[in-house]
């Protein structure tokens, strides 16, 4: 069964017909083109199709699109600000926290809601917040420093944690 659905995409409203059981996922990749959101395990496991709705962070293929109505999602597409990329971005960059980078935009949406709620986090707190994805080539080690290094960015204290540094 067809449906009309109207929500906001990084700022923008969008309305589209839809078949009532299309995932979220495939709504922003394969109606909205916004391929960043990644499609991984089909199971809710892997966190990498990690988006916001309403400012709260969902894995997007267990959220219908029909559910998605009237609400506001955020893509990683939707991170970068008038030209500028998010300290999040920058730190992935900067400390490698990506490798294959299939878990990188799912893992930088979880790190923006980390950094938002707690702009100083421990390792111990970035660890807890990311347990939900699933990262395949990295360890970790390379992402939860590329957090650290954002927090100290959007912090204005950089050099205290360097892309070098061993955390």
């Amino acid at each position: 069964m067809s449906m009309q659905v109207t929500m906001s995409v990084n700022g923008e409203e969008v309305t589209r017909e839809i078949e009532g059981r299309l995932l979220l996922v495939h709504f922003l990749r394969d109606h909205l083109g916004l391929t960043g959101t990644h499609w991984g395990c089909d199971t809710s496991n892997c966190g990498t199709c990690v988006v916001w709705l309403d400012g709260e962070p969902v894995k997007s293929c267990t959220v219908l699109a029909a559910m998605a109505g009237g609400h506001e999602v955020r893509t990683v597409e939707g991170l970068e600000q008038e030209g500028e990329l998010d300290p999040v971005q920058k730190g992935f960059m900067a400390c490698h926290g990506l490798q294959c980078g299939f878990c990188t935009p799912g893992m930088m949406m979880t790190a923006r809601a980390l950094l938002d709620r707690n702009p100083e986090p421990t390792q111990s707190e970035i660890r807890e917040a990311i347990s939900g994805q699933i990262c395949r080539c990295t360890g970790y080690a390379t992402i939860v420093r590329s957090i650290q290094w954002a927090a100290a960015e959007q912090a204005g204290t950089r050099t205290s944690v360097g892309a070098g540094s061993a955390s």
